[in-house]
């Protein structure tokens, strides 16, 4: 199964450009399945894994297997998408004679309302890095990033010192499938960004990377590493309500959103390949209004006589 599974990263690499983000979590789902496999002895012969004896019983049993683990209905569906390229790719090959994974159905993903911030919280976040050395500094330009442009983790992680132009106030993402999008920076962001790249370079004379954002050894910092350092303010400013380090991202849309913009503007400025996954914010957005409007229209403070 390796030599497939190789032949497979190979294809993802070269045929569908795909990102090193995508390239991690395709080749993780693929591995789990993989040690599930041995585990349970499902299409194990003579000590191996045969790849034509995997059947639809041995993805059930092994979706059966994420659910007793309690993993959420939209990783098990990620992980079901993940395998279904994997067999169509060995059907492909002839490795197999069919895709096993295609005729069965995801789980159902329940539309769980994402955490975020509200303007006060997250401008509270954005001063709790104390401090004018260089990891406070760092700190604060990532999370002035983070706000400033809605990023995911490893767009942040991804961003190299040429795709920031502080001049013109933007700078190049590369996002989901290796698509580019141009963004604007906030000149709060770009102060915090010039305050850090002239401490980095006094700190570092010789970085090992070009990459923007670089941990205490001056390499690239990695998303691990960028989730600790977010988790660490979070704890450190005691917010409630369940939020994360992609809950920033989840503020930049909602604020966006209450601010007015319109929710194409906003799928834009996310990377968002579909309108429909931009629209779960005007779920959020919508509760406000509701509570805006029963505190202050008048013909919602009288309620209607019941005949």
């Amino acid at each position: 199964m390796k030599k497939s599974i190789q032949e497979f990263k190979n294809y993802l690499l070269v045929e569908k450009n795909a990102s090193p983000h995508t390239l991690n979590s395709y080749l993780n789902d693929i591995t789990q399945f993989q040690d599930f496999l041995t585990q349970s002895g499902h299409a194990i012969e003579s000590s191996a894994i045969k790849l034509e004896k995997i059947d639809r019983l041995a993805v059930r049993s092994f979706m059966g297997y994420l659910y007793k683990k309690s993993y959420s209905g939209a990783t098990m569906r990620r992980k079901l998408a993940t395998l279904s390229s994997f067999f169509r790719f060995l059907s492909r090959e002839g490795y197999v004679k069919n895709n096993v994974v295609r005729s069965l159905s995801a789980p159902r993903v329940q539309n769980k309302l994402p955490a975020y911030f509200s303007v006060d919280e997250m401008f509270r976040l954005l001063q709790l890095p104390e401090g004018e050395e260089f990891l406070p500094n760092r700190d604060r330009a990532l999370l002035e990033m983070f706000y400033s442009c809605g990023l995911r983790i490893s767009e942040l992680v991804g961003l190299t010192l040429e795709n920031i132009n502080l001049d013109s106030r933007t700078v190049i993402v590369l996002g989901k499938g290796g698509k580019e999008r141009l963004l604007p920076l906030g000149h709060h962001c770009v102060k915090a960004l010039k305050d850090y790249l002239n401490i980095r370079k006094a700190k570092i004379r010789e970085p090992f990377t070009e990459k923007l954002f670089l941990n205490y050894r001056g390499a690239g910092i990695s998303v691990r590493g960028t989730r600790k350092v977010v988790d660490k303010y979070i704890k450190q400013g005691n917010f409630a309500g369940g939020v994360s380090p992609h809950s920033i991202r989840h503020s930049f849309a909602t604020h966006l959103l209450e601010g007015g913009a319109d929710l194409r503007s906003i799928q834009e400025l996310l990377g968002h390949s579909s309108l429909s996954t931009t629209q779960k914010y005007t779920h959020l957005t919508l509760d406000r209004l509701y509570e805006t409007y029963d505190k202050t229209h008048p013909r919602a403070k009288e309620k209607p006589a019941l005949e």
